[in-house]
């Protein structure tokens, strides 16, 4: 018989973390134990305040609800939880963890040491000299794509920044990615776009507010540089709306993240449509503690990535669970003979 135990953690950020939507200094998740007999399993839902569809005063009614539902039933009610994306991957991790007996959970040519995944260095939003800074440290740290978060600070200084990154790095020796999480208005999009086109940029993430479908569907038309959307992407849970929002934008690319996107289940559906309209996409995190980047790591090896992916964000934390998720230069890899058990996570947890 299936109990779920839930358990709320705030982590705290080493340094303060900048977006578009205000400075985070601390992280709230709820860790999921869930027990069959004397099988244990660990999931994380991590969702992200302003950001994630179900996040609100009521998540925590909402998670207690659905996981008793899950409890009654005994499995995961894929299409109970399609609103819920954040619960919906918390619990498929500690199913996928109850199964497997461990935190490695897919066998994989990653999980076994032998293969590493490609990811991008992230900047995050700062002053004109922290982001230089930032963006020094992660070339000398062997990254070759960095992402940069823009739309806090003037867009000439980041123009400038950009263009500083330029005279010193052409495309071949480092692949550039911005992300203004849709901080352009409508009507100077195109124009910033075609700044940015200057500078070899590799691709834009959401260069104007989700919901502007026919916006950014001009946009996607014509644009100068690929976009990827990302942020449009959440709340849009129903199979027939990811036809629609496909199909009416036409993006280049989509970004997945599983806390946000529909966990696994709704991550594939996104792969599967994007796949049959020449779409490309790439996995990121949203900012979860080691336990669900393992998850999001292990999970996005199956699948092969063909371009760096966005699993970088583990080292934020001053208080995260030790998962040996290590970054060697521009990739990261892991080993399932390293894996702590779960009575190790349970001890952490418990402290």
């Amino acid at each position: 018989m299936i109990k779920i135990d839930i358990h709320p953690h705030i982590l705290h950020f080493k340094q303060p973390a900048g977006t578009s939507r205000g400075v985070y200094t601390t992280r709230q998740v709820w860790y999921l134990v869930v027990r069959d007999g004397d099988r244990v399993g660990i999931g994380e839902c991590a969702p992200l305040p302003d950001l994630s569809c179900e996040r609100g005063p009521e998540y925590e009614n909402h998670l207690q609800r659905l996981c008793r539902h899950t409890e009654e039933l005994g499995y995961i009610d894929y299409e109970a939880l399609r609103c819920y994306p954040s619960v919906l991957f918390g619990l498929e991790m500690a199913f996928r963890h109850l199964q497997s007996g461990s935190f490695c959970l897919w066998k994989s040519p990653f999980t076994c040491g032998s293969q590493n995944i490609q990811i991008n260095g992230l900047v995050w939003m700062g002053t004109y000299d922290e982001m230089l800074a930032r963006i020094e440290e992660k070339r000398e740290k062997g990254y070759r794509c960095v992402k940069l978060k823009i739309g806090a600070i003037d867009f000439g200084h980041e123009i400038d920044l950009i263009r500083h990154i330029r005279t010193t790095f052409s495309r071949k020796d480092i692949e550039l990615r911005v992300d203004a999480n849709g901080a352009f208005a409508v009507n100077d999009a195109m124009n910033k776009l075609q700044q940015l086109a200057k500078y070899d940029i590799h691709s834009i993430e959401q260069p104007i507010k989700a919901g502007q479908w026919s916006e950014m569907a001009s946009l996607c038309a014509s644009t100068p540089l690929p976009i990827a959307l990302d942020e449009e992407l959440i709340g849009v849970n129903d199979i027939q709306q990811k036809d629609l929002l496909l199909d009416t934008i036409k993006p280049q690319y989509i970004i997945l993240k599983p806390s946000l996107h529909g966990g696994i289940h709704g991550s594939e559906e996104w792969i599967a449509k994007a796949e049959q309209r020449n779409i490309k996409w790439w996995a990121t995190s949203a900012l979860e503690t080691n336990v669900g980047l393992n998850a999001i790591a292990q999970w996005c090896a199956t699948k092969n990535p063909s371009m760096p992916q966005g699993l970088g964000t583990g080292q934020l934390f001053t208080d995260n669970f030790y998962m040996p998720l290590r970054i060697v230069g521009d990739a990261m890899e892991t080993n399932v003979d390293e894996m702590p058990s779960t009575e190790m996570f349970l001890k952490w947890l418990n402290a």
